[in-house]
């Protein structure tokens, strides 16, 4: 592995840079984050793009934008409506960074992104990966950046065996990868090997047809690229069951709650939600129990209807959200709670299991 990089002559090296820089130039994809060189749009971009796909990130990056077009405008913006624009991305401790960021940038860096790596790597939520990103593509600076799919490209070309993300092997992949960089066209070229892994040398059936540096692929010569990466074990599933209650008074409004207590950054991400519980083998009972203790009273007498249960997925666990619609003549008031329309929960920050558990009540 650590000889893998001077397996390439300098003229092999640069044969590879020309190769790769000319495919991409050539297919680049037309994303909205590539209109330009503006440093708080790619780095906008680029924390929306950590664990979610392009085609995902699409709209909500376009509405992102328009609400909040400069670093200032989100500096400025309260935290509920950046979240509100998040909802349904998952992940929100990327927003609340990004919010914290957008501040610091403002207060610390006069409004400009750092153009240094550890200037860079001192803001919220910002990694070594990001952190190459947005520098070598707003401001040319000639730093590798490694993610999944560069990782791929690079394990494919020198036939890296074993668990990529390995802390080592991790390492390594990031020398190989500062050592390949074309530093005269640092950001295209960390784009086009993104774009490579993405679209090219995919993890299942890589065209390696259509590779412009298949030439010199070791896996390739070898038969190894269905071999290579090997899979990652993934975690065992774990099942979890979590009942939540719709109170709703006689003007349908409801009453959102801030500190329900169990799962409430896993599912909810510590944003406004319904009271909720995880249950074991009882759920209206063990709600009603948890209501006890929110509400601070006797809900011996509230009746709680099941709703239509939803399926809800995060990381290792299949979640079944169970909701039950609980008629109350009068809402309580209590600190760290909010009375909302339940027909008008889009303007709240909600999360999308909070909007799962809420659409089972909508007509």
């Amino acid at each position: 592995m650590g000889a893998m990089s001077s397996a390439f002559t300098a003229s092999q090296r640069s044969r590879i840079q020309r190769s790769i820089l000319v495919w991409f130039r050539a297919h680049r994809r037309e994303l909205p984050w590539r209109a330009n060189r503006d440093a708080y749009r790619i780095w906008v971009a680029e924390i929306m793009l950590q664990q979610t796909r392009i085609a995902v990130v699409g709209p909500y990056y376009d509405r992102f934008l328009k609400t909040f077009p400069s670093v200032h405008t989100l500096a400025r913006a309260r935290l509920g409506d950046v979240l509100r624009l998040w909802a349904g991305l998952g992940y929100y401790s990327r927003a609340r960074n990004l919010h914290r960021t957008a501040r610091q940038i403002v207060s610390r860096h006069n409004g400009i992104f750092p153009r240094t790596r550890e200037e860079a790597l001192a803001l919220p939520g910002i990694g070594t990966y990001t952190a190459a990103a947005v520098l070598s593509i707003a401001y040319d600076v000639p730093l590798a950046a490694l993610d999944g799919n560069v990782a791929r490209v690079l394990a494919r070309l020198g036939a890296v065996s074993g668990d990529l993300r390995a802390t080592r092997r991790w390492r390594k992949l990031a020398t190989v990868a500062q050592q390949l960089l074309a530093a005269y066209a640092p950001g295209d070229w960390n784009q086009a090997l993104m774009e490579l892994g993405e679209t090219v040398c995919t993890p299942q059936v890589p065209q390696c047809g259509v590779c412009p540096i298949s030439r010199w692929c070791v896996a390739r010569r070898r038969g190894l690229t269905d071999k290579i990466p090997v899979a990652r074990r993934k975690r065992a599933g774990v099942r979890v069951q979590i009942a939540a209650a719709i109170l709703r008074d006689p003007r349908g409004r409801t009453m959102l709650v801030r500190d329900p207590g169990a799962h409430d950054e896993v599912v909810f991400s510590r944003m406004w939600q319904f009271p909720a519980v995880e249950v074991a083998h009882e759920p209206a009972a063990e709600l009603k129990a948890h209501l006890d203790a929110v509400l601070k009273t006797n809900t011996g007498s509230f009746e709680l209807e099941p709703l239509r249960a939803a399926r809800h997925g995060v990381t290792f666990r299949n979640i079944t959200l169970m909701p039950f619609l609980v008629r109350v003549p009068k809402l309580p008031k209590l600190p760290r709670t909010r009375i909302v329309p339940l027909d008008c929960l889009q303007h709240t920050p909600i999360s999308s299991a909070t909007r799962k558990i809420a659409a089972a009540a909508l007509p």
